[in-house]
């Protein structure tokens, strides 16, 4: 039986004087891999969500979870839950909207908002820092990270003052893609190493999880 004590916080690079709100997507159907939640899955003995957890609560001032259905579901990973406020299932936009507007109502104070997918095991421990500082120097309202040259949208940092775009985006306009969103605005790129294992890996299928293992065993 695995444990689900509050997640350990390891030595992160955080940023300092400008609060983040980090938020968590666990709202799809994860079709890929055959149902439920991807975020539930064991890797070495742990649940994926865990694992992302510790990796990533440390890098932001609140952790949310953007999840749908029964919130009891994720048991004591102790998150706020934020549901889609947008129906039917339209994809990572409508988690980042939903962090927002919880940042809103509950952190007004908040610039920023950053955003994990609970698939990957292996995320940077100074993303945040990294993409803040990206974002700072470009003046840029959005940055994302990329490794071997390949972006990784929904693993960025999204200014907050987008809220009311992002929600006519996805409401009136019925826009789904992250990468045309984005496009709107402007993104700073962050590169990020991919050896020895790259650190936005994402188990979408029962293959890539039994690689996750994999590297796990070797890499550690």
């Amino acid at each position: 039986m695995v444990a689900h004590a509050d997640p350990i916080r390891p030595t992160v690079s955080r940023p300092t004087g400008t609060p983040v709100i980090g938020v968590l997507l666990a709202g799809g159907l994860s079709r890929r891999m055959g149902g439920g939640d991807k975020a539930l899955r064991l890797l070495g003995g742990e649940r994926l969500l865990d694992r992302v957890i510790r990796s990533t609560a440390g890098q932001v001032d609140t952790l949310l979870l953007n999840a749908n259905g029964d919130p009891a579901r994720f048991g004591p990973c102790d998150l706020p839950v934020v549901p889609d406020g947008v129906p039917g299932f339209p994809g990572p936009l409508a988690g980042i909207l939903a962090g927002m507007d919880w940042a809103a109502r509950h952190r007004p104070e908040a610039r920023w908002l950053a955003s994990f997918a609970t698939d990957a095991p292996f995320l940077p421990l100074d993303l945040v820092a990294r993409l803040l500082d990206a974002a700072t120097r470009t003046g840029l309202p959005l940055a994302r990270a990329q490794s071997a040259g390949q972006a990784h949208p929904v693993f960025g940092l999204w200014s907050i003052a987008l809220r009311a775009d992002l929600r006519r985006a996805l409401v009136d306009e019925d826009l789904r893609a992250v990468k045309r969103w984005t496009a709107r605005h402007g993104v700073a790129q962050v590169e990020f190493p991919a050896t020895p294992v790259d650190p936005f890996f994402n188990a979408n299928r029962p293959e890539d999880l039994a690689e996750a293992e994999r590297l796990l065993a070797a890499v550690g």
